[in-house]
């Protein structure tokens, strides 16, 4: 199903506007349409075909209970990404990528639990019984792991694909989801190399407009897929539910529906009742 993206919305917002000839990555080359005025111009055409796809293939792996993971820490980015992620209930990375996020994931979730114990303390009213140094020193701790981590406490697992805003920026996070053989998706700029990505939505990667488009396709795209998994789950219940049914037919006989023990009680009661008569 194609997104909701217009190529309309796609000029509008300037997504394909690249960066200046002189700071191009000739493997860009296919994906660029001309230049004008010294700065390269994208071929939005390919941008759509590819977004429409994309889309689909996001949908289609969070359907089947996938995970994706936003990652955009760019200035520009990292509204669009914290409120486009939760707005899909997904996880996200818009500060600064800490080394080992994906590879040293079991040491992320221990510094994650770090995270939820202190919020616990501080909730349960612990820090007011601390000195007030101690207390302040903890506060900005936890300030700080919810900047990093907050985007990712929710998530239990490693992710089934990445979603990237500027493959430059994220280059640890790209280099460590090829380690994992995890898939990338990203929207890639004239200066961006493909060969290290497995999804390449090319566009502008710098104007806020264009990242919120593009971000917010996406989150319509794990959205969609989340809704289809939900009809398919309660598909799944009413097809169980019914074959249970089916089990209780007009044509079965009291033990079966009742069992002996229970059918027994049943028969003793209706005696006793018959005897008072």
């Amino acid at each position: 199903m194609p997104s909701s993206v217009s190529m309309k919305a796609l000029l509008e917002t300037g997504v394909h506007f690249g960066h200046r000839t002189t700071k191009w990555n000739p493997k860009m080359k296919p994906y660029i349409f001309t230049e004008r005025n010294g700065i390269h111009i994208l071929d939005l055409q390919q941008t759509l075909v590819n977004l429409n796809a994309y889309s689909d293939l996001i949908r289609d792996k969070v359907a089947a209970g996938g995970t994706v993971l936003f990652v955009g820490t760019k200035r520009q980015a990292q509204e669009a990404v914290a409120r486009e992620a939760e707005r899909c209930e997904m996880p996200y990375i818009n500060h600064r990528w800490l080394g080992g996020t994906l590879t040293n994931w079991n040491t992320i979730r221990k510094r994650i639990e770090t995270l939820k114990q202190l919020e616990k303390r501080r909730d349960s009213g612990d820090f007011d019984r601390l000195p007030k140094k101690e207390a302040l020193l903890l506060t900005r701790k936890i300030e700080k792991l919810e900047q990093r981590l907050g985007g990712i406490r929710n998530m239990r697992r490693l992710p089934d694909i990445l979603f990237i805003v500027d493959c430059k920026r994220e280059a640890t996070a790209i280099k460590e989801a090829n380690s994992l053989q995890i898939p990338t998706m990203a929207l890639a700029d004239t200066n961006s190399n493909p060969d290290e990505i497995d999804y390449i939505i090319p566009g502008n990667d710098d104007a806020v407009r264009a990242i919120k488009l593009l971000v917010g396709a996406i989150a319509d795209a794990v959205i969609e897929g989340e809704q289809m998994r939900k009809a398919e789950s309660g598909a799944d219940d009413d097809g169980a539910n019914a074959g249970m049914l089916s089990a209780y037919d007009e044509e079965s006989d009291d033990e079966a529906l009742l069992g002996a023990s229970t059918l027994a009680k049943l028969r003793s009661a209706k005696l006793f009742e018959e005897e008072e008569e």
